[in-house]
C-alpha cells in the first residue's frame, strides 16, 4: 500500500485506527465473565485452554479444571499447574474412547467428571474453570447438553469458562461469548512423527 511509504499517511492511518478501537474500548461497559469454546481438527484447542489458565494464575485468581476423556497417560500441562495450590486440578477420563472400547464406562466417567465440574461452576471463588474436551463428551452424547448448558448459563456473573474439544455442538457455540476454530494445515503426526514431549504431551 501506499500509505506504508508515506509517512503522513501512515500516520494518519494509525490515528483512524486508534479511533476506531477507542470506541470499541468505550462502548465494551459490561463486566462480566465470559464462555469461550476453542473447537476444530487443528492442534492448539488444550494448548490455547491451558495458556488462560497460566493468565490467570499470573492475575492471582483461582482456577478450576476438569479433564473429561484425557487420563490415560501424563502430561506436561498437568505436572506442571498441579504445583499450584490455586489450581484444583483433576484428569477424569479413561483414554481415548478407540482404546477403552466401552460406551457405559465411558459415559460413567464424563458423568462423574461433569459432578466435579457442576461444583466448580457454582463455587463462586473459581475466576476461571477450564472444561478440557468436553466438546467430545457432548458430540458422543455421554451428556446432556440441555444440562450442560444450564448450569453454565447460571454459573456465578465472573467466572469465566473454556471448554475444548472437536466437533462444539451448534447450541454451545451459540450460547459462548467467544470462539475459536482450529484448522489443521499440516501435523508431524500425518507424517510419521511421533507425539512430542512438551508439543503434543
Amino acid at each position: 500500500m501506499a500509505e506504508d511509504h508515506d509517512p503522513e499517511a501512515w500516520r494518519a492511518a494509525q490515528a483512524r485506527k486508534k479511533r476506531i478501537v477507542d470506541e470499541r474500548v468505550a462502548r465494551a461497559t459490561e463486566d462480566r465473565g465470559v464462555l469461550v469454546v476453542n473447537t476444530g481438527n487443528g492442534k492448539g484447542k488444550s494448548t490455547a485452554g491451558f495458556g488462560t489458565v497460566a493468565r490467570a494464575l499470573g492475575h492471582g485468581f483461582r482456577v478450576g479444571v476438569v479433564q473429561f476423556i484425557k487420563g490415560s497417560f501424563s502430561t506436561g500441562e498437568e505436572a506442571f499447574f498441579r504445583r499450584f495450590p490455586e489450581v484444583d486440578y483433576h484428569v477424569m477420563g479413561e483414554g481415548f474412547t478407540w482404546e477403552t472400547q466401552d460406551r457405559e464406562r465411558d459415559v460413567a466417567a464424563a458423568e462423574a467428571a461433569w459432578q466435579r465440574a457442576e461444583a466448580m461452576l457454582a463455587d463462586d471463588t473459581l475466576q476461571l474453570v477450564l472444561l478440557d474436551e468436553l466438546n467430545i463428551v457432548l458430540d458422543k452424547g455421554y451428556l446432556e447438553l440441555d444440562r450442560v448448558l444450564a448450569v453454565l448459563q447460571a454459573r456465578p456473573r465472573m467466572q469465566s469458562v473454556v471448554v475444548t474439544g472437536r466437533r462444539a455442538p451448534d447450541a454451545l457455540i451459540e450460547a459462548a461469548d467467544t470462539v475459536s476454530w482450529m484448522k489443521m494445515v499440516k501435523h508431524a503426526f500425518r507424517a510419521g512423527v511421533k507425539a512430542q514431549k512438551g508439543v503434543e504431551l
